[in-house]
């Protein structure tokens, strides 16, 4: 189902209960959000959709919900967030996902490009060393994006490149 879709059959499900969006959004998302949902600009999260589809009533079935690829809505996500959980960052740094989770796709591999870093940075080899700072680099330019940007993120690998830089720096000083 498309976000045009999915998002009408939010918006008649509230009218036909004549709430007012902020009656439906309560303290979980804002009233922007849920109209950009109705509208169908935004693809909920799978968290906001089982919000809304309780709030307003709404039942799917999972193949109601299938993306353009055929698989559900989120499923490819929820995967790559069990993948990130089991510590498996390589296989998320390479994923794709539909369009629909872009933001938090990006999230995820910030996340995931981060700890890369991080297990790099813990090395005692110079070329690890160059890939922290790669990693890290990657981990900042992703965590500066979508609506899921985040900070922390973009501190935690700065520690990384400054970490990984001295020792760079000290080795080919070293060298000369």
């Amino acid at each position: 189902m498309d976000t045009k879709a999915l998002g009408s059959i939010i918006k008649e499900a509230r009218l036909s209960k004549k709430m007012t969006q902020n009656e439906v959004v309560g303290d979980f998302i804002t009233r922007n959000m849920l109209s950009q949902i109705e509208s169908g600009t935004a693809m909920p999260s799978v968290k906001t959709l089982d919000y809304l589809c309780k709030v307003l009533d709404i039942h799917l079935e999972p193949s109601e919900l299938a993306d353009s690829t055929g698989s559900p809505v989120g499923e490819s996500y929820l995967n790559l967030r069990r993948l990130f959980l089991a510590g498996d960052y390589d296989k998320i740094v390479n994923a794709s996902c539909s369009d629909d989770y872009r933001d938090e796709l990006t999230a995820l591999k910030a996340r995931a490009y981060l700890e890369l870093a991080k297990q790099m940075d813990e090395s005692v080899s110079i070329s690890d060393d160059q890939l922290a700072v790669e990693y890290a680099k990657k981990a900042q330019e992703l965590s500066k994006q979508g609506i899921f940007a985040d900070g922390y993120i973009e501190e935690k690998a700065a520690e990384v490149i400054s970490s990984s830089a001295k020792r760079l720096k000290d080795y080919y000083s070293s060298l000369i």
